[in-house]
């Protein structure tokens, strides 16, 4: 079984609420680490303008590029669920390494503020997951753009797309996500 996210472009309008709720629940200090983010992509000129918004985290691909760049193993694919789980204790730290970082096309590797901090990303709330409950940027959209489970599950209740305005699909990668993209108007 592989677990990911659904993600739902018409419905999100850059609240950063899933952002606040990942900081929260996680206990992710403020400065440069954060688990999700949440991208404005504005496109076109007046009068023909686009916006839309791109709520990402970890992708927990199916084949990671994160796990094969990390030199010292501290980046594992879970066999149960295919969660991507890092141990930051067993990082090198950004000061001396940032290998995860430059092979992650999706910036998905975080490290905090102090020195040597270790990498540290969404990890699909495992607490949670394990208690039957959705991922907590999930339970906090207040639009209810994210969902998150079985790829399988998630793929059948809201198609295959994969790729929406600012997401390019990585095929090599496969990352878990399925999307519902921003119709572009032409």
């Amino acid at each position: 079984m592989q677990v990911g996210f659904y993600f739902d472009q018409t419905r999100c309008t850059g609240c950063y609420t899933c952002v606040v709720a990942c900081k929260d629940w996680h206990d992710v200090p403020a400065g440069p680490a954060s688990w999700r983010s949440v991208a404005c992509i504005e496109q076109g000129t007046f009068p023909d303008v686009f916006v839309a918004f791109l709520s990402s985290a970890c992708y927990h691909c199916a084949e990671p590029a994160c796990v094969s760049a990390c030199p010292a193993n501290a980046i594992s694919k879970r066999q149960q669920d295919g969660i991507v789980v890092v141990d930051p204790g067993m990082c090198l730290g950004k000061d001396n390494c940032d290998l995860c970082l430059k092979a992650c096309p999706y910036d998905t590797p975080q490290f905090g503020a102090e020195e040597n901090a270790g990498m540290q990303k969404c990890d699909l709330c495992i607490d949670r997951l394990a208690e039957n409950k959705p991922p907590i940027c999930v339970a906090g959209c207040p639009m209810r753009a994210l969902d998150a489970g079985d790829m399988d599950r998630l793929s059948e209740k809201y198609g295959g797309i994969k790729e929406a305005v600012g997401l390019t699909y990585a095929a090599n990668l496969k990352p878990s996500i399925v999307v519902k993209p921003k119709p572009h108007p032409k």
